[in-house]
């Protein structure tokens, strides 16, 4: 006779039972790093903690929680006190937390944490290095999975907002220990394109592993160095990576990134049509305005007849002309004989003129004017200029002193 079949709940009730008589499961300390960590509206937390090597689903209650003095956040280490038992609706065990003390900051965020103060000192960060945004992209690159929510939230947002926009996809993985290859590689892709104009890369929230291919070295170093503006559209608002920091804009969601990068074709065209009519109504003001200047100006030249104005002129204006002529006709005389004086006085300062005068000029071996007798040596040879010629002289004697007496 075959053993009597339980039901699905009487084997959970049962695995609840033989858990809550353990001694070690009904009162457990395990330490781990938060993952997945939901505050529920409700107050109850709702969190996973995990090693290297496994994984356990943690359950907080309100009433327990209250006493929790510090933020609790993907990441963190932390040591749990409570009891293992089973969720009997679902069948599932998990871990119902009663205390949880700190036992330090993650792997995956004290990585993360190294990261950034690295690249951030390199200058990574800098918001002067942040390219400016395309006002109205033409052709817009998505580098992200092509199966997540976050791509089809992306398409939908620019279809509805800017429909006039070409899209073009690089799939990638968006975790995993291949994804920070894959998506370089397609940021480069599209950056080595001259069409595109903008690059989105991102994907949907997850937990900080999850969300860990976009925390890698070699991928801010390639937004970086991008030429194409490059948007970072990773996770939640409030997930942030070292993706986030050195890309040119961060949008908190995939669904944001596109409405930041996209003007919103309907109201464009509301404000060209807004534009149009007030340039309308400006253009008829203003030609209006001309036109009533235009008759004023015309009524003026008919009141004010400037060729009447200039009959009476005209024998001022010769007159003033005449005067005109006698006055630089009496200017150029008198500076002809400034000049002249002038003229006078440098030929009778020139040194040839002093050689008409019976003077003569002395120069040295280099050709240099002598003109003391300090410039002198006893058998030194010199040339003598003359009015009509130049002799070479030797000086056999030196006497020195005044030769003009008063």
């Amino acid at each position: 006779m075959g053993t009597k079949p339980l039901k699905v709940s009487e084997v959970n009730n049962y695995i609840k039972r033989t858990f809550a008589g353990d001694w070690l499961l009904s009162n457990i300390k395990v330490e781990g790093e938060i993952s997945n960590f939901k505050h529920h509206y409700s107050g109850h937390m709702y969190f996973s903690l995990k090693d290297e090597k496994g994984k356990l689903k943690c359950v907080m209650f309100k009433s327990d929680n209250q006493s929790v003095n510090f933020q609790l956040e993907d990441g963190l280490k932390v040591v749990i006190t409570g009891f293992v038992s089973v969720y009997e609706r679902e069948g599932e065990y998990q871990l119902y937390a009663k205390k949880i003390e700190k036992a330090g900051i993650g792997d995956l965020f004290q990585a993360f944490e190294e990261l950034k103060k690295k690249l951030e000192q390199e200058g990574l960060f800098n918001p002067l290095d942040k390219k400016e945004m395309p006002f109205m992209p033409k052709k817009i690159g998505l580098v992200t999975s092509s199966t997540g929510a976050a791509v089809r939230d992306i398409i939908t947002v620019i279809k509805r907002r800017y429909p006039i926009a070409d899209i073009v996809i690089y799939p990638v993985l968006v975790q995993g220990v291949q994804a920070p290859k894959e998506i370089c590689e397609g940021l480069v892709c599209l950056d080595n394109r001259e069409d595109i104009d903008i690059i989105i890369t991102g994907r949907g929230g997850g937990s900080i592993e999850e969300l860990f291919a976009f925390n890698d070295e070699i991928l801010a170093r390639t937004i970086y160095n991008m030429d194409t503006p490059v948007v970072s559209a990773v996770g939640h608002e409030v997930d942030f990576t070292i993706a986030d920091f050195v890309a040119d804009l961060r949008a908190p969601t995939p669904s944001a990134a596109a409405e930041m990068i996209t003007p919103e074709l309907d109201k464009l065209k509301a404000d060209l049509n807004a534009n149009m009519i007030k340039l309308n109504r400006n253009y008829n003001y203003l030609m209006e305005k001309l036109n009533r200047d235009l008759e004023y100006i015309n009524r003026d030249l008919k009141y004010y007849n400037p060729l009447n104005q200039l009959k009476d002129k005209y024998q001022i204006l010769d007159d003033l002309f005449r005067r005109l002529l006698i006055s630089m006709e009496r200017s150029i005389l008198e500076n002809k004989n400034k000049v002249d004086n002038l003229h006078s006085k440098i030929n009778y300062l020139s040194p040839i003129s002093s050689l008409d005068r019976g003077y003569t000029i002395l120069l040295d071996k280099d050709e240099d004017l002598v003109s003391e007798i300090e410039q002198l040596s006893i058998e030194g040879n010199y040339s003598l200029i003359l009015k009509d010629g130049m002799a070479e002289v030797k000086v056999v004697k030196i006497n020195k002193g005044e030769f003009f007496h008063e």
